[in-house]
Order: structure tokens, then sequence, then C-alpha cells
């Protein structure tokens, strides 16, 4: 299908004409046909967004509630065009499509809620007859860089709270999934939204860096955030802070799942299969380590071998539980890891070779630190387990990453549990669930190489406001000269 842009709440392309192609990973057809913007894009999208910010900016609370629930409403009602979309851009299976839908939905109203309690302080002053306030302003145009792996979630995720605070917004569409994040577009606009509050942009993926950039160094764009890799995200945090920008990153994980020797072993093997191969792997919170205590690692093993082999892998459009890779060179790289795992002592319990862009679930046993699956972050449906000794040995190696986003313990003992999760260093932890969950609501971002500053409730609303101090004086009062 062939696809436009939003730009100041109409369809527009790129002004140099050009498109690019999204091809289905799965059939190798052409799945989109896209603007290619470019960095001379910029001031006509950056001006649209700013001119947009003049009014909204000034828009009440209850008034920006309204279009947000009605723009929550007209998302859902677009479920099977997502899921149509995202199948063909990114290889997912239906219920992943379904549910980024209805999760999407749910940011929306969540926002939603928040336009109210945008709230400041009285502070205590030490000048007398003063009243000194904090109070929360929105930042101006802001800009959403979001992927593909989650997209109706993260593209939503980019835009909703930033809008919620009276920001307008730029949505950069992930290059591997354009149509998906222009049909966010679509819904704001359906849901009655003024022209250039929510923009998206499209480009090709050879000029995705000079756009970035210009966008980021543009006067008007004020606060970035970014989901993705944190390679890039090293490049947008250090173009976001040579131009003195505020920015919020969530990027790569190498989440690890331990299962203590007191673990409901049932209970940790559905959750690390959950984390592990949902949406074949491709989330930032994936289970990528499952740390198990020896003394009943091989009886784990076997449990999650045998249900990693139940899981059926093939064409997303059919009734399977894994789909596609993003791309044939996303399931090579999966390949190359298992490769070099088993040459140096892994042994492969579950899964085989890949099918193009298909990748079966898989399960490497005895993984040890010399193996690059150890560190690098796989993203896909082949899994670590590393047996340790002790609870001390599984945290040693839980935090044994460059990476901090989410973690999980399984234990029976809750104390137990508490203690070694409290010692993870991640910015999430679940106590006996899976590494993979989110609500609208909760604080989510990591530490370390996995970013800074949080999406979600409270939190959000601090990183898309900006907090001023404005007092009312005494006109009358002593001044020393």
């Amino acid at each position: 299908m062939k696809i436009d842009m939003l730009i100041a709440g109409e369809p527009a392309g790129a002004r140099n004409g050009q498109t690019f192609e999204r091809i289905d990973p799965v059939t190798g057809d052409v799945a989109t046909t896209a603007p290619a913007a470019t960095a001379d894009d910029v001031e006509a999208i950056v001006a649209a967004a700013q001119k947009a910010f003049v009014t909204w900016s000034k828009t009440g609370p209850n008034e920006r509630r309204r279009l947000l629930n009605k723009a929550a409403d007209i998302l859902a009602g677009k479920a099977d065009e997502f899921t149509r979309l995202m199948t063909a851009e990114t290889g997912s299976t239906g219920p992943w499509g379904g549910f980024n839908t209805m999760f999407a939905s749910g940011i929306l109203r969540e926002a939603a809620s928040s336009t109210t309690h945008i709230k400041g302080e009285i502070i205590p002053s030490d000048k007398p007859g003063t009243m000194a306030m904090g109070v929360r302003r929105p930042l101006g145009v802001c800009l959403g860089i979001a992927p593909w792996n989650a997209p109706v979630i993260l593209g939503v995720r980019a835009v909703a709270q930033a809008v919620a605070c009276g920001n307008t917004v730029i949505l950069k569409a992930s290059e591997m999934c354009p149509a998906t994040h222009a049909l966010i577009g679509q819904c704001f606009t359906e849901a009655g939204f003024p022209a250039g509050v929510v923009n998206v942009v499209t480009n090709a993926p050879k000029d995705a860096a000079d756009l970035v950039a210009a966008l980021i160094r543009h006067d008007h764009v004020k606060h970035v955030n970014f989901t993705g890799s944190t390679g890039v995200g090293r490049i947008i945090g250090r173009l976001a802070g040579e131009n003195l920008k505020p920015v919020l990153l969530e990027l790569g994980g190498k989440a690890p799942l331990i299962v203590l020797d007191d673990a409901d072993l049932d209970g940790a093997v559905n959750a690390a299969v959950f984390g592990s191969f949902m949406n074949q792997g491709q989330i930032c919170m994936s289970t990528e380590r499952i740390i198990v205590d020896d003394k009943i690692a091989d009886a784990f093993v076997e449990k999650l071998a045998a249900r990693a082999a139940s899981l059926a892998t093939g064409d997303p459009r059919g009734q399977v539980h894994l789909g596609s890779l993003v791309t044939e060179g996303a399931a090579e790289k999966i390949e190359e890891l298992v490769q070099d795992a088993v040459s140096k002592g892994a042994k492969l319990v579950a899964g085989g070779q890949r099918d193009g862009a298909l990748v079966p679930a898989g399960v490497l046993d005895g993984v040890t630190p010399d193996m690059r699956i150890y560190a690098e972050e796989s993203f896909g449906p082949v899994k670590s387990v590393i047996r340790v000794k002790g609870d001390d040995e599984a945290v040693r190696v839980a935090n044994d990453t460059e990476y901090g986003l989410s973690s999980a313990v399984h234990g029976s003992d809750l104390k137990r549990a508490m203690a070694v999760a409290e010692r993870i260093e991640s910015g999430i932890c679940h106590i006996n669930g899976p590494t993979v969950s989110d609500e609208a609501q909760m604080p989510f971002g990591g530490v370390k190489a996995s970013g800074h500053g949080r999406f979600g409730g409270d939190m959000g609303v601090i990183e898309f406001t900006d907090l001023r101090w404005i007092t009312v004086e005494d006109p009358h009062q002593h001044y020393p000269f």
C-alpha cells in the first residue's frame, strides 16, 4: 500500500518527491511505499507543530481529555487494520497486533486521565508577603522516535503524554513500519485534534541520521524521546546534549530471569516461555538470560526445552505461536549466535535451523561468558540458560551486563526473593512473574545502558513538562539600595 506523511493535519509527501519501500519479511513482497523525507523537510514539519503549539498549549484540560479518549476509541476500533499492517511490515502474529492495539488505547486513556492532574505546589518563601509557586507548563514541540517491535504501543507512547500535557508532537516513524505508525496519526486526525498537534514523518533508512539530527537541532524542538537500540540511543543522547535538549531514552536490554532453588518450577517455566518467546523475543524486556540454580537446573531445563519445542513457528498469517523476525538479517544473527555458543560448549536443547526470517523457539543450556550470546542482546527467540551455585552468584551474573531494563526473580520464600531482587541493577523487577510486563500508569524505564528517564503515570507528566518558579510579591517590599 502507498501512504502519506501527516503534516499540519494534511497528507503530505516528501519535498523531493522520493519514496521508499518496506518489504514483507515473510513473502518478500512490497508491504508499504512511503514518503522518503530528508532534512530538507524539517522546517515545514517543525513549523506546523510550532504553530499548533500556540493554541494547543492553551487548550483546557477537559478538552484535551475528551480528544484523547476519542482517539483511544478510534484506535481500538482499528485493531484489525493495525494487526494487518504489523504482520505485513514486521512479521508479527495476529495476537501481538491485537494486544498492541488494546494496550495503546489504554495508554491514550491513561494520558487523558492525567490532564487534570498536572499540578504544581505552593512553596514556603523567606520573603515576607510573598507567595511562591512551582508551576508545570508544557515544553513546546516534542520529537518522538518510535521503533518497530511494538509499533502501536511504542508509537502511541511517544506522543500520548506529551500531547496530554499541552505539547505538540512530531512522531518519526520507524522505517520498518511506516504504515503502522502513519495509522496512529490518522487516529488523532479522525478524533478531531487540531492540525499540527500530531505530525508523522517517514524516511528511508539512508536518510534517518541526517533527518533526526536536523530535527533535534531545530530551535523549536524542545524535548526528545527515543525508544530503540542502545547504539542509536547514545547518538540521540549526544545530539540532544549538544543542543541542550532534555531527552528520555528507553534502550536495549538483556533481561535476567533468576530461578532460585525453591522456585515453583512450572510457574518459572511459564514465565520464562512467555518472556522469552512473545513476539519472537523482539521486545526490549524479553528474557535474554535464564539464570538457574544448579540444584534444580536439570529439571527446569527439561521442562523449558519441552515447552519451547511445542511452540509452532511459521507465517504469522496462520495459527502459530512465533511469526517472523523483522528481517532475514536478524534471523541470520541468531543463527550466528547459536553456532558460536555450540562451538564453545553450549548445548542446543530446543530449536533448530532458521527458514529465511523464521526462527523456532530455542534454548541453549550451559551458556558461559566466553560466548557471544552471554553479553550481546540477541533480540530473537533463542535463549540462554546459565547455571549458578547460590543466590550470590545468581545476582553477580544478573548484573554482569551493560544493560539494566527489566528482570525477574522466582522463589517461594518471598523475603529471600525480595532480597535478591533488591540487588539486581535494573529499572524494573518482577517477583514470580515474567520480565515482559507493562502497564500504562507504571514508571517504565531502565538504568545503565538501558537508558534514563521514565514513561508512564506521574513520571510521564514530569518528563513532558517544565517546572517554573513563579512568585507574587509585595510591591512595597524593602530593597537594600
